[in-house]
């Protein structure tokens, strides 16, 4: 291959990196971008369901332990209606791992019960202030009430799809244990032009360790998401536990109020 050819062809690769780097548009949350990420997450008033289907992964062996497959469901309000800077998220979610042959639900490992990650509620207030979007998450009950500040929130816009990055870094204890969490997470949303099939999708990934029950294993937990509208659209095999089980997660808390309940332990 000749010099010229070469150099043509480096001057060709930086042209199409010039052009996909300017497809790209990100900046500041606008009320506009602010008004849309919340329409994704969580809906205009009505319950949304984000199911959830992935993999737990040895630290740092890669050895896969369990698959995982759950949902994330939440109804949304505007304490101040509609075009304002805050908003409020109301939900729940559950996981639960699953023998990675076998398909069935893993309940033991090393003669301890192996729970679902299970919240009850998660009451998250989202606030856009000076072009930043950050959200507080509320979670838990009586003593063991905790209120996590997350990482400002970021977008941008690739071709006709946006993608709303949302970081986690927790480092706490946890109330009533001489344990603590120390993880890190990151949720990658991405929002598709009206007309496509599941429109609205999610990556998910988690590097912290496992419950109690896993002996302080790390792992790397990885899940792909998508939203549908209704708890019939959920895949069966998610349906069939809840109803059997977690009845509570089929839909979510409807209101603040309900929230306030369940942190008195209601």
């Amino acid at each position: 291959m000749t010099a010229m050819v070469i150099r043509g062809l480096a001057l060709a690769g930086a042209l199409i990196w010039s052009g996909a780097a300017q497809a790209e548009e990100t900046g500041p949350f606008t009320q506009e971008i602010f008004d849309a990420w919340m329409e994704a997450r969580a809906g205009s008033g009505e319950p949304v369901y984000w199911y959830s289907t992935g993999t737990v992964r040895a630290y740092p062996s890669g050895e896969l332990l369990y698959t995982m497959e759950g949902f994330d469901t939440a109804v949304s309000y505007r304490p101040e209606g509609h075009g304002a800077p805050i908003a409020h998220q109301y939900g729940r979610k559950i996981f639960i791992y699953r023998d990675p042959v076998t398909g069935e639900v893993a309940r033991e490992a090393g003669g301890m019960a192996i729970d679902p990650i299970a919240y009850p509620y998660q009451f998250i207030e989202y606030r856009l202030d000076e072009g930043q979007v950050i959200g507080v998450v509320e979670q838990g009950s009586g003593e063991r009430i905790q209120s996590i500040e997350a990482e400002p929130m970021s977008w941008r816009r690739i071709g006709d799809t946006y993608v709303f990055t949302a970081p986690l870094f927790l480092d706490f204890p946890i109330p009533g244990t001489d344990r603590r969490v120390e993880a890190w997470e990151n949720y990658d949303f991405f929002i598709q032009p009206e007309g496509v099939a599941r429109r609205y999708q999610l990556s998910w990934a988690r590097i912290g360790r496992l419950p109690a029950w896993a002996q302080g294993q790390m792992a790397v937990l990885h899940l792909v998401n998508w939203r549908v509208d209704s708890y019939e659209d959920l895949p069966a095999s998610i349906r069939e536990y809840v109803e059997a089980e977690a009845p509570l997660w089929l839909e979510p808390p409807a209101d603040l109020d309900a929230i306030r309940a369940l942190q008195a332990g209601e």
